[in-house]
């Protein structure tokens, strides 16, 4: 107890004798508990020391001087006290509780499980890995476009289904703000800024209204994009056929069918031997002997004229897969939708 304090709260007993009881209560805390309890019961709003501070108006006017000067020293040392008090019975606990759950640190932990690549990741890496052996680069672009990118420039005209809100993804209030339904865009942008020769691949994820078992909403595509002296269609063919032989065997063959995009003029639709019956027809490929992959064709001459580039000097081929297709035909899966469904039953096969 604070001496000096004691002498002076002698000139008035009531104020001393509650300034002794509550220092006791505190001094004789054995837990936080505890002391909570007595700080409640002393300094609270309704303990005895505030009642009387709250009365010093009532007071005989002698004692108004006394209670309110001697009374506010005596809270301010009851607070010291507890905050003593506190960090002492704070630290004992630590001390206590640390002795009671002490780790052997030379006990081996426990392994944390380690995951590994999506499928989806897997094989799109595997896609770039295989173009990037050929002398492809990789580009990347936004993944919101503007209509100029994404239609214009790639020579699809007003009016195209494509360039409905049926198919498209638009931004609300921004008519010529969309999310890219293919990653054609960055074909356009590469060639704003580079002089031929270019060879480019292009991963990424593009946005279309779809939605069922073989589509969703968003998914990944990789295009790819060849411009130099003296392409022709040999060099696609020649390109996508290494292409299929290292994604789904050494025996797989292709096959060319004509089709019709507005960036490429021929256009084709590429089709790979089925992996399941060799050909020969099972329910997989509806007893055709064939899937489909991927389109392609040669760079329309005038998708050039938006880039600057001369169609008598230069010619390029591009095509464009869907990365889910290519893991769903490799691997055998039926559904799209399992990619996203974050099943671990699934997850865990790959």
């Amino acid at each position: 107890m604070n001496d000096d304090l004691k002498e002076q709260l002698k000139a008035h007993a009531g104020l001393a004798a509650l300034y002794e009881q509550a220092v006791a209560e505190i001094g004789q805390a054995a837990t936080s508990a505890e002391l909570e309890e007595a700080r409640v019961r002393h300094l609270g709003r309704k303990s005895g020391l505030s009642q009387l501070l709250r009365s010093i108006p009532e007071l005989p006017a002698e004692e108004r001087p006394v209670v309110g000067k001697y009374g506010n020293r005596a809270r301010t040392a009851l607070e010291q006290a507890l905050a003593a008090r506190k960090h002492e019975l704070e630290a004992g606990e630590l001390t206590r509780r640390l002795a009671a759950e002490q780790a052997d640190i030379t006990l081996p932990g426990e392994p944390f499980p380690r995951g590994h690549l999506h499928l989806i990741t897997q094989t799109q890496w595997e896609i770039e890995d295989f173009f990037a052996g050929l002398g492809y680069r990789i580009a990347e672009g936004p993944e919101v476009e503007t209509s100029y990118y994404n239609f214009t420039a790639l020579n699809t005209p007003e009016g195209h289904p494509a360039r409905s809100l049926h198919d498209t993804f638009f931004i609300q209030d921004k008519p010529d703000v969309l999310l890219r339904t293919h990653t054609s865009p960055v074909q356009i942008r590469v060639m704003e800024k580079e002089d031929p020769p270019v060879y480019v691949i292009i991963p990424g994820r593009v946005y279309r209204r779809d939605s069922d078992a073989t589509h969703t909403p968003m998914f990944h595509q990789v295009e790819g994009l060849a411009v130099d002296e003296h392409i022709t269609m040999a060099d696609l063919k020649g390109t996508l056929e290494a292409f299929a032989k290292h994604m789904f065997g050494a025996g797989r063959e292709i096959r060319l069918r004509p089709h019709y995009f507005p960036f490429t003029e021929p256009s084709v639709e590429v089709d790979v031997s089925c992996m399941i019956c060799g050909g020969a027809g099972c329910r997989s490929c509806k007893h055709s002997g064939w899937l489909e992959i991927l389109g392609a064709g040669m760079v329309d001459p005038n998708v050039f004229g938006f880039v600057d580039y001369e169609p008598d000097e230069v010619t390029g081929f591009a095509f464009g897969m869907g990365v889910e297709r290519i893991a769903m035909l490799k691997h055998g899966i039926t559904d799209l939708r399992m990619f996203y469904d974050n099943d671990m039953r699934f997850i865990n096969q790959f």
